[in-house]
């Protein structure tokens, strides 16, 4: 496996670690917005600089970083959410947006 796609692979772990800290019963806001951050952070450092990617692996990386973004807004919405019901929808649209870079990175490693 190349170096690159390894990164992929490694970024898809992340993603599904943060999904089932999303999922936990106890939802810890602020650890949640932390582990954003250090998710973007890394994805940053160690996917946006690789370079020989052909327009396919292109185009995943471009969607992959605009649903980062959604993701923090996700977020801000969820804490913002005063109702038990509103917070348990912003948690499915959190979780289904992991589950689409998941799906990303996956797709990237075939």
């Amino acid at each position: 496996m190349s170096q690159y796609l390894e990164k992929y692979q490694e970024f898809a772990t992340l993603l599904e670690q943060f999904r089932s800290d999303v999922t936990q019963n106890q939802i810890n806001t602020p650890f949640l917005r932390q582990r954003l951050r250090e998710l973007q952070q890394w994805f940053i450092q160690q996917i946006v600089p690789i370079c020989d990617l052909d327009w396919r692996e292109q185009s995943y990386q471009t969607e992959m970083s605009k649903q980062l973004r959604l993701l923090e807004i996700d977020l801000i919405f969820f804490q913002g959410a005063r109702q038990s019901i509103t917070a348990e929808a912003r948690l499915k649209t959190i979780s289904d947006r992991l589950t689409t870079l998941i799906q990303y990175c996956h797709a990237i490693l075939q």
